[in-house]
C-alpha cells in the first residue's frame, strides 16, 4: 500500500508529519493492506493565517484494487485532530466497501 501525503503552503509538512501519517494509516488499514493500493492524503488550512475553529483540514482518498477512490474529509482546530478525523472515517469507510465485496 502507498501513502502519499500532500500539503498546501500553510500546513508545515516535513518528514515527522508524514512518517506520522503513513504509521497511522499503515495501522489502521493493516487488515485491507492486500485490497488497498494506494491512499493519498491532502492536509490544508482554509484560512490560512486568519485562524479559527475548524479551519484545518485533511482529506484522505483510499484506492482499493477494481473500484472507485472512497473519498473521506474531517475538519479540526489542529492538524492531527484533523488526521485522527479523517483516519477514523477512512478506516470505516473501507471496512464498510471491503466486508460488502466480500459479502460478510
Amino acid at each position: 500500500m502507498q501513502i502519499q501525503v500532500n500539503t498546501d503552503h500553510h500546513v508545515k509538512g516535513g518528514d515527522l508529519l508524514r512518517q506520522h501519517v503513513e504509521n497511522l494509516l499503515n495501522d489502521v488499514l493493516n487488515s485491507f493492506k492486500d485490497e488497498v493500493t494506494r491512499v493519498e492524503v491532502y492536509l490544508a488550512d482554509e484560512n490560512s493565517h486568519k485562524g479559527g475553529d475548524d479551519d484545518l483540514r485533511c482529506t484522505m482518498e483510499a484506492r482499493i484494487r477494481g473500484l472507485k477512490p472512497i473519498v473521506v474529509t474531517h475538519h479540526a482546530e489542529n492538524i492531527n485532530m484533523a488526521i485522527d478525523g479523517a483516519a477514523e472515517r477512512i478506516t470505516r469507510s473501507v471496512r464498510k466497501t471491503v466486508e460488502k465485496r466480500r459479502g460478510n
